[in-house]
């Protein structure tokens, strides 16, 4: 099972005593902070929970799995998390 953003929203709203459009306005903003942070090359860290990255991975070969061709995959970047010791530490206690 996944948690889903609808499920976070909920959470806000229950937990905070906010009403669903203002859990919804917390929840945006939060993901548009980490995005626009993450798409300007920028890590962004939440302490106690982890660290997401940038990394740049270059060209390499790759191959077409429909006919077997090879081909080269142009250089892109993506994003990588790094859990903290707390994040670990709580999901290993069960």
């Amino acid at each position: 099972m996944s948690i889903r953003k609808g499920t976070i929203i909920k959470n806000l709203k229950e937990k905070l005593g906010l009403n669903y459009k203002q859990s919804v306005s917390i929840m945006d903003t939060i993901l548009d902070i980490l995005t626009s942070e993450l798409a300007e090359g920028e890590d962004v860290m939440i302490s106690g929970f982890g660290k997401f990255c940038i990394k740049d991975k270059p060209k390499r070969q790759g191959r077409n799995p429909a006919t077997g061709k090879t081909i080269m995959l142009r250089p892109r970047k993506v994003v990588t998390f790094k859990y903290s010791k707390k994040l670990k530490a709580k999901v290993n206690e069960r």
